[in-house]
Formats: C-alpha cells, structure tokens, sequence
C-alpha cells in the first residue's frame, strides 16, 4: 500500500480522570515529524520519554501498561487505538499524569480531538506490516486464538463468548479499518460484569470507574449488602432478581461489547510501531492474548523490523 504518513496540524487537548488510578489527567497531542513515530511524554517526570512498544509492555491486568526508564504510562491502548484507527503515525503525546483520561470509556473523544488538530499529510510514506503468510497464535488453557492472514488492506474479525442471557456469542467483522474506525469502532466503551466489579477494587483497580465511562452487565443476583456498595460507590440502583444489562445504560451497538475489544485489539497492535496490512481474526481474546500476538509477529516478520 502507498499511503503518505500522517500527523495533525496543531496541539488538541482533553482532560479527565484516569480509569484504573482515578488521578485527574490532561492529554495532550501534539504535531511530530515524519518517522517520529508515536512517543508519550511524561511531563510530570522531567519530560521523561515512554515509547509504547510491546517490548516495553509490563502489566497487562485490565489493560495495557508501558514502562521505560523506570517511568510508566497506565492504560494505553484507547488512545493507541484512536491514532492506529485514524491512521495517524506521528505524534508527540504529553501526559501529566500516569494514565491518560478514560473519557467515556471508548476512544471517540481522542478521535473528535485528533479531527480537531486537523490531520495533514507528510511527505514520507508510511512504512506498513504486510501479512505475507498465515501466523496463528493460540492459548489452549483460555481457549484464545488470534490468527493473522494476507489482505489487501486492514481488516478485523472479532469473537466473543460469555454463559450470558445478555452477552452470550457476539461477533463483529470491520473491512477497510482506516476509513471506518471512526463510526463502526471508536464510539464502544469498555464493560465489566457485575461480579468482578469487588474483585477489580480490592486489586486497587477501577478507581476511575462509573457508569459514564463503562457499560455494566448485571450477571448475578445480589444481596442487599452488594445493593448498598453499588449504590454509595458507582451510584447504581439496583432492584431484586435485576439481571442483564444495567436497566439505564443504552448500547451504542447492538454488539458493542465485542466492537469494544475489537478497539482494545487495534491499540494493543500498534505498539508493533507499524500499521498492518492484513486481515486479523480475533477469538476471545484479551489484553495479553493481544500482546502476545504481537510479539509472534514480530518475530515471524522480523525482516520488516
């Protein structure tokens, strides 16, 4: 594919609060040269550089976290997500805080901001992954596949399963990604079940967490004890025998909690520091399948590196 690289015109901003730490947060990004690639900068840490690469990569428990330097930066992979889908390939990235803001759990805010920057086309060209043979990798224990496969452009097919009434097999299949990401991906927000909610605090995770910036699927039936931490923490009101989704959330797709990993999947595939020529077919997969993946193409591909 010839494709010119791309950044944006000027500096956009967006603030909020983090989804796992809960610090307030502003990201702001910023126009970079051609082969910059896409860097953070910590500007709370003496402007330190954290290049997101999956050789940096060093916790992937509900999301993606990169390290360099002693320096980390939480959650990445909504705004990596954004910049692959949109197809922006440089850009300097400030943060000052560890975790960019969840905004409303899915990456159109990035999205709607980086439009706003207004992306411009570089003289370079784009230095892309081109699938040239078939690489599967496989986690038999979580009966994870991930299955890379040649196609003249990027397209993903996504599966997941859940023993739901509401979340059972969803699928989702997206061709031509960099012309549709914007209205068929970025608007999916992240979802949790109910029944890890407890489990995910006293991890020390979701401090960030309500129901504006995540989807809840009720998946048990709860005690007045749970009907009262769920009020006073998340201010959601639960009511006897309520299963499902939760009763005041809207889906924004039919099938937006598989859309929304479809999201996470493109982020965490653009710490390969390459966009994929190819068709990527997703089963069941999570941060570290996606990771993982990654790494396996990298070194089946290690000529294009």
């Amino acid at each position: 594919m010839n494709k010119k690289q791309q950044t944006i015109k000027h500096p956009v901003s967006c603030t909020g609060v983090g989804l796992h730490t809960g610090v307030e947060s502003t990201i702001t990004f910023h126009p970079a040269e051609e082969n910059f690639g896409i860097k953070f900068r910590r500007n709370d840490k003496d402007d330190q550089i954290v290049t997101p690469d999956i050789d940096n990569v060093v916790d992937l428990t509900r999301g993606t976290t990169i390290e360099e330097n002693g320096v980390r930066v939480h959650t990445t992979e909504h705004v990596m997500s954004a910049c692959a889908g949109m197809g922006i390939n440089n850009l300097l990235i400030e943060l000052n805080s560890k975790e960019p803001p969840v905004m409303d759990g899915s990456s159109k805010d990035f999205v709607a901001a980086l439009k706003e920057g207004q992306l411009i086309e570089q003289e370079d060209n784009v230095d892309f992954l081109t699938i040239t043979k078939p690489v599967v990798y496989t986690d038999e224990e979580k009966d994870v596949e991930v299955l890379a496969v040649p196609y003249d452009g990027f397209k993903t097919t996504f599966t997941i399963q859940y023993d739901l009434d509401d979340l059972d097999v969803q699928y989702s299949s997206v061709q031509n990604m960099y012309t549709n990401y914007e209205k068929q991906i970025a608007p999916a927000r992240t979802f949790c079940l109910l029944s890890e909610i407890e489990g995910l605090e006293k991890q020390g995770l979701i401090k960030g967490g309500n129901l504006g910036n995540a989807v809840i699927i009720v998946d048990k039936e709860i005690d007045h004890e749970e009907v009262q931490f769920f009020k006073e923490r998340f201010g959601i009101k639960f009511y006897k025998q309520d299963r499902g989704l939760y009763k005041s959330q809207i889906l924004r797709f039919r099938n937006e909690p598989v859309r929304h990993k479809t999201l996470d999947l493109i982020g965490d595939l653009a710490l390969l520091g390459k966009p994929i020529v190819g068709h990527v077919t997703a089963i069941k997969s999570g941060h570290k399948g996606n990771v993982e993946f990654a790494k396996l193409l990298r070194k089946e591909f290690k000529d294009q590196f």
